[in-house]
C-alpha cells in the first residue's frame, strides 16, 4: 500500500464475512481462538483484525492475506 493510505476495515470485514459463509461466527471465532465479539468487530470493520487472525484465515480459507487485506 502506498504511504499514507489508510486500511479499510470495512472492506476488510466484508471480505472476511464472505469467507465465513454460512459458518456461524462462534464457529470461526473459536477457531481463530478469539471472542464471537471480537470477530463481530473485526466483520463490521470496527476492529482491524491482528497478523495472527489474519495468518489463520489465510490457511483455514486458502487466500492469501494480501487479498483479505485489499481485494
Amino acid at each position: 500500500m502506498p504511504a499514507g493510505s489508510k486500511l479499510d476495515l470495512k472492506a476488510v470485514g466484508l471480505r472476511i464475512k464472505k469467507l465465513r459463509g454460512k459458518m456461524l461466527q462462534e464457529e470461526l471465532a473459536a477457531h481463530l481462538d478469539v471472542s464471537q465479539g471480537h470477530l463481530s468487530k473485526i466483520e463490521r470493520g470496527k476492529v482491524a483484525p491482528s497478523l495472527e487472525i489474519l495468518i489463520a484465515l489465510s490457511l483455514k480459507f486458502n487466500k492469501t492475506v494480501d487479498w483479505i487485506i485489499r481485494g
